[in-house]
């Protein structure tokens, strides 16, 4: 089965709608099946660690295992195939669980070989989800309901890996996660997609990188995204990270219950991730921090079962609602030619901070005590909901992130995609009235242009000639030009259209476009003299 991703979209914009598409409804449905094998999974690996090892860093640590690799390999899913990465991913993630249950059923395991599995494991989740999130990621619905069907699964599979566990034991838990990994890797190799075709060559992978950092360090929307979801990783760790030692030290000491507290978690997300329309809301944002810190706080003095369970519910949905407004987030700020660079780079620093913070939070708890962690995390919870007043972000409208697809220019001589560098120069005629306006817009465009690869950009101004202006930039091959004329949004020619307005000449504005040579340049056929090009 073959579709177009934004078909998915087509069809509404309500929650349900991208389930109608056969394809994602199939990618989603076994997804929901991994998720469930995986919460199962988790609880059988957080009560065996606390049964195995009297260390409450090492506990913590099954956390950071999971997280780490996403830190150093979430960029590579989107310099190939997004299919293609899914699929390794997947493929990476069904291996450690077969690995595990191998090792439970031998009796090979060991604390280090769990984590080593579970970093095995975080190596497949880091490059599928990129990949999965970047190729459906044009509408928020899509997004709400991944995140959705993972947080219903919450409710469930908690409290199904508490009774596999308590009565058929580790082993069971495992073989029914190794099984369970089938099907999304069956439904990923059985469905083909394809993205919005370009007219370009793919990228290299150290380009591609290069552009994705240089358009995320230039997005101030972007970068308060990512700060903000790396504090609040680092900080809300704390609640998965030390649930185990919860479990065992504070409450029960018991298998179900500590699935039961997993399930609170859970139900919580799963009440707070059915309705995504406020998930934009800085507000909303806030009191989703706030909501953790309590969590945080209530686990550090409870010694009730159903008082945790509740205090869970409140953390697992300011949980789900900090994750989604996040990715949504990044996504709405992101044009669709450099989304899955963004969300890469967002998903290694969130992943980055969550594994430092289960290292943290677990040395805290080992060094001191389980209720001190818990109430630094709480307060570093508080400061991450007062971020917002400093890291604020403003989203545009979502219309704007397909590109504009405008025609190359047409130049004169026979250039290689490699010919350069690539310098354009545009000159302007204006009057001394115009030049606020004038200078607004160059702003914006100078703004644009950085983002979408330009170098060098200057704007300089006559001095025989005051009303004279010109902007310069340089890429440095032609082909880098033509990528940057081909990432511009519809916004951005509306401002090219603004400065022509404000040109007097009758003669409309042109850009001439030179390649630059040195005295040395060998002359050839494919680097012949230099001279002046024209679109």
């Amino acid at each position: 089965m073959q579709m177009q991703i934004e078909d998915i979209f087509m069809t509404g914009a309500t929650t349900p709608a991208p389930l109608r598409n056969a394809a994602f409804c199939s990618i989603w449905s076994s997804a929901q099946v991994a998720n469930l094998r995986w919460l199962v999974q988790t609880v059988a690996i957080g009560w065996l660690m606390v049964t195995i090892t009297a260390s409450d860093l090492t506990v913590a640590l099954v956390q950071a295992s999971t997280t780490l690799p996403a830190f150093i390999l979430s960029i590579i899913a989107d310099t190939h195939s997004r299919r293609s990465v899914m699929i390794i991913g997947l493929s990476l993630i069904a291996l450690a669980s077969v690995a595990l249950a191998g090792a439970a059923a031998f009796g090979f395991l060991s604390p280090w070989l769990i984590l080593a599995l579970g970093f095995i494991a975080g190596c497949g989740f880091a490059l599928n989800d990129p990949a999965w999130h970047a190729s459906v990621g044009d509408i928020p619905a899509a997004v709400t309901l991944m995140s959705t069907g993972y947080t219903m699964t919450r409710s469930v599979g908690p409290a199904l890996g508490g009774v596999i566990l308590a009565f058929l034991g580790p082993l069971a838990a495992f073989l029914f996660s190794a099984c369970s990994n089938l099907a999304p890797l069956a439904a990923v190799l059985r469905n083909k997609w394809h993205a919005r075709p370009s007219p370009l060559p793919a990228e290299r992978m150290s380009t591609a990188i290069r552009d994705g950092i240089r358009f995320t360090a230039l997005s101030s929307d972007i970068r308060a995204t990512i700060m903000r979801a790396t504090l609040f990783g680092l900080a809300a760790i704390a609640i998965l990270a030390l649930l185990p030692l919860v479990a065992r030290d504070r409450l029960a000491d018991d298998p179900i219950a500590y699935g039961v507290l997993f399930a609170g978690f859970g139900t919580g997300a799963c009440v707070a991730g059915l309705n995504n329309r406020l998930l934009r809301q800085e507000w909303l944002m806030a009191i989703a921090s706030i909501a953790c810190a309590v969590c945080c706080i209530s686990l550090a003095f409870t010694s009730s079962v159903p008082s945790a369970t509740l205090a869970l519910a409140f953390g697992g949905a300011g949980w789900i609602i900090t994750w989604t407004g996040f990715d949504v987030w990044v996504q709405l700020a992101s044009p669709r030619w450099v989304v899955g660079r963004t969300l890469s780079i967002y998903y290694a620093f969130l992943s980055g901070g969550m594994a430092a913070g289960s290292w943290i939070w677990g040395n805290v708890a080992q060094s001191y005590s389980l209720a001190s962690s818990l109430e630094l995390a709480a307060a570093a919870l508080l400061l991450v909901a007062a971020s917002g007043l400093v890291l604020q972000v403003h989203l545009g409208a979502e219309g704007d992130q397909q590109g504009a697809v405008f025609p190359a220019p047409s130049v004169a001589l026979d250039l290689k995609p490699q010919s350069g560098p690539i310098a354009a120069r545009t000159e302007y005629s204006l009057d001394e009235s115009d030049l606020d306006s004038f200078f607004d817009h160059m702003r914006t465009r100078r703004y644009a242009l950085a983002r979408a690869g330009a170098r060098d950009w200057t704007l300089q101004r006559n001095l025989r000639k005051p009303s004279h202006w010109t902007e310069t930039f340089r890429t440095p091959a032609w082909m880098s030009f033509r990528r940057l004329h081909h990432r511009l949004s519809r916004s951005d020619q509306d401002v090219s259209q603004l400065l022509a307005a404000l040109h007097l000449s009758e003669k409309p504005a042109e850009t001439e476009l030179v390649i630059e040579r040195t005295t040395d340049a060998r002359r050839t056929r494919s680097h012949p003299v230099p001279r002046v090009l024209r679109p």
